[in-house]
C-alpha cells in the first residue's frame, strides 16, 4: 500500500506482514521482505541500500552450511535463541538474543551459521545493506546492546560511525531500536533527511504517520526529516535509517 502526505511531502509504503514472501523448508522458516533466493518480487527488490530483511526460525540443531558473501554488510540480530557463526577469518561465536553481528563481506568472506540448541527454535532477523565501497577488507564484530538499552525512547545500535554507540558499516546507515510502553509518543529526527527509513514492528501495536502497524508489519517512509511514532500497545520496533541510493517502485 503506497501513500503520500501532501501535507508534509513525505512517501510512505506499507508492508503488511502477511505480503512477505514465504519459504518453510522444515529446518528454516523464512519470511522474506524483499526478493530473496526463491521469493521475486519486481515491486520488492530492495529499498534504498536496504537489501534484505530476513525474518528467519530455524530449527534446533540444524543451519546454513559454509557459504560465501561479498561487498555487502551483513547484521544479525538474534530475536530468541542463539546462533552459533564460524567464518574463514577465525571467528567462532555464539550469537545470543540481546546482542548484535555485523560481517562486512567486503572481498569475500565464508561462513556458516548454526542453531546451536537441541531443544529450541532461533529466531533472527538478517539483514543486508549495499555498502558504500566495494572490496574492502572483510572484518567481524559482535556486541551485546543489553548494557545501552532504555525504555520509551529510540537507542542507537549502527552507524557508520565506529567511535559512535553500537557496531558501525560501511555505510551511511542508522539502526535503532525501540521498547516502548503503550501510550508512549516519539518523534524520529533522520540522521540526513536525504535518506529513508525502513521500519518493521517486531512485537506489539503502533502508529506511525497515522498508519496503523502490529507485529512484523513493515513500513518505508522518505523524503522527510522525520516522522511520529506512538505505541498502541506494549511494543519493541527496529528502524533501519538508509541511503535512498535507488527508487522504491511500490
Amino acid at each position: 500500500m503506497y501513500y503520500s502526505n501532501t501535507a508534509k511531502n513525505m512517501d510512505i509504503i506499507i508492508h503488511k506482514a502477511d505480503t512477505r514472501g514465504h519459504a518453510n523448508h522444515g529446518w528454516l522458516n523464512a519470511h522474506h521482505t524483499f526478493s530473496f533466493a526463491d521469493y521475486f518480487n519486481p515491486n520488492r527488490i530492495h529499498f534504498g541500500a536496504l537489501r534484505v530483511l530476513n525474518d528467519d526460525i530455524i530449527a534446533s540443531g540444524k543451519g546454513f552450511g559454509m557459504h560465501s558473501h561479498e561487498n555487502m554488510e551483513i547484521i544479525t540480530i538474534p530475536l530468541e535463541g542463539d546462533l552459533q557463526h564460524k567464518d574463514n577469518m577465525g571467528n567462532s561465536t555464539i550469537i545470543r538474543q540481546g546482542d548484535v553481528q555485523v560481517m562486512s563481506a567486503g572481498s569475500g568472506v565464508l561462513h556458516s551459521e548454526f542453531n546451536p540448541n537441541s531443544d529450541k527454535d532461533v529466531n533472527l532477523f538478517q539483514i543486508w545493506i549495499f555498502p558504500n565501497k566495494n572490496d574492502v577488507e572483510p572484518r567481524y564484530d559482535q556486541i551485546s546492546i543489553r548494557e545501552i538499552e532504555v525504555t520509551n525512547q529510540f537507542y542507537q545500535i549502527l552507524s557508520p560511525n565506529r567511535n559512535e554507540q553500537g557496531v558501525w558499516i560501511h555505510q551511511d546507515a542508522w539502526f535503532h531500536l525501540g521498547n516502548f510502553e503503550q501510550g508512549i509518543a516519539q518523534t524520529y529526527q533522520l540522521k540526513n533527511p536525504e535518506n529513508g527509513v525502513y521500519a518493521i514492528i517486531i512485537e506489539g501495536e503502533a502508529e506511525l504517520e497515522g498508519q496503523r502497524l502490529s507485529k512484523r508489519d513493515g513500513l518505508a517512509i522518505w523524503n522527510t526529516s522525520e516522522f511520529n511514532f506512538k505505541a498502541l500497545a506494549p511494543t519493541k520496533i527496529l528502524l533501519m535509517e538508509v541511503p535512498m541510493i535507488f527508487a522504491l517502485k511500490g
